[in-house]
């Protein structure tokens, strides 16, 4: 399989948990490699059994639902063409948790639509993928594959967003990738503003929205090491309303036989933490970190994960604590278990808005 086929795949950095733009999914199914032309699917499925004890309302909750990955099918080619090699991705991402809301209208949304032209000057990309921006902190997540703190009824679990990063939302874009220079990776790219001065599509960009990433990986003495290095800038006006919007994301990992200790943060001004999007914003400031160790023995993998956000933009204090195991049945079939506890309250008053133990027991299929 050519590993240029997926090497922007959200998924293909999830199931291999590698770095960044780098790596090509094993799991995938190669349908077609002929004459240079390749074509290959990759899935992944899961469901969780899910008890939810909210301290607030006094409620213990049972539901089955998906985990923070949805369930996703991908579509890859690649074509080589003399010096270059053309690719490109689709992938469609469905929620299970809408079973009883929309009974026969289950919601897909497209978070990858794109091509890529490779070369010996790295890659570009066009058309729609995650953004560069806290992409690494979310797809290096060690419960990126669990379950993690409540979400919204009827969508995903939140894992540590708004815990411990905020969500690289899907966007249109044109980003440039450079090759790897002695495990150094710099990626910029353009990508379509939110409009943030009052949330409408009246508002002005003077220039699109830029974000970048820097990502190097070395191994010292059998110590491996990632670090990582991400932005992004935009300025939306509204007539007298200018919103400048800036965030810089940051972390570093390392493993030594089954141990890996990471950590992670963010800091932001005029960005929603949780989710960025349109909708108007304040210029107020937030910043979160996320610790986690992880150490895996034989099939199994055991995770402590702490996460806390502070965004003034949202008058918000979070907190996240998970414990998870993951247990591989075989390469293509996992078993979680994880116990979470959440809290958030406002961060001017003090008050409490949630507070919930959950209790998350799943199974992961892939292929």
């Amino acid at each position: 399989m050519n590993n240029k086929n997926v090497r922007q795949s959200a998924l293909a950095i999830a199931l291999a948990v590698a770095m960044g733009a780098s790596t090509g999914a094993s799991a995938a199914v190669e349908l077609y490699n002929q004459d240079g032309t390749s074509f290959s699917v990759d899935g992944y499925f899961n469901a969780f059994y899910v008890n939810r004890d909210d301290k607030l309302a006094d409620t213990r909750d049972s539901r089955i639902k998906m985990g923070f990955l949805p369930n996703t099918i991908g579509f890859n080619f690649s074509k080589d063409m003399g010096d270059l090699t053309l690719g490109g991705r689709s992938s469609f991402w469905t929620t299970i948790n809408d079973s009883l809301d929309a009974p026969t209208d289950t919601a897909i949304d497209v978070r990858q639509f794109y091509a890529t032209v490779d070369g010996d000057f790295g890659q570009v990309l066009i058309g729609k993928d995650f953004g560069l921006y806290a992409r690494s902190n979310i797809f290096l997540d060690e419960i990126l594959m669990g379950f993690g703190s409540p979400g919204l009824p009827g969508g995903v679990s939140f894992g540590n967003i708004r815990a411990g990063y905020p969500y690289p939302t899907p966007s249109a874009q044109i980003t440039y990738r450079s090759p790897d220079m002695g495990g150094l990776k710099i990626a910029a790219g353009l990508l379509d503003p939110a409009n943030t001065a009052t949330g409408t599509p009246s508002d002005e960009h003077a220039a699109p929205r830029f974000e970048s990433e820097m990502t190097y990986s070395a191994n010292l003495n059998d110590v491996a090491l990632t670090g990582w290095l991400n932005g992004r800038y935009q300025s939306s006006e509204n007539g007298a309303t200018t919103v400048d919007s800036t965030g810089v994301g940051y972390g570093v990992k390392a493993s030594i036989a089954g141990l890996t200790l990471a950590a992670s943060g963010f800091t932001s001004s005029g960005d929603n933490p949780v989710l960025i999007g349109n909708g108007a914003v304040s210029e107020d400031d937030a910043d979160g970190f996320l610790v986690q160790g992880s150490y895996a023995f034989g099939a199994n993998r055991v995770v402590l994960s702490y996460g806390e956000t502070d965004a003034e933009i949202l008058d918000l204090e979070t907190e996240s604590t998970t414990l998870g195991l993951f247990h591989d049945v075989n390469s293509n079939f996992k078993l979680v278990a994880e116990y979470n506890m959440y809290e958030d309250r406002s961060r001017t008053t003090g008050a409490t808005s949630t507070e919930a133990d959950t209790i998350a027991l799943g199974a992961i299929v892939t292929f």
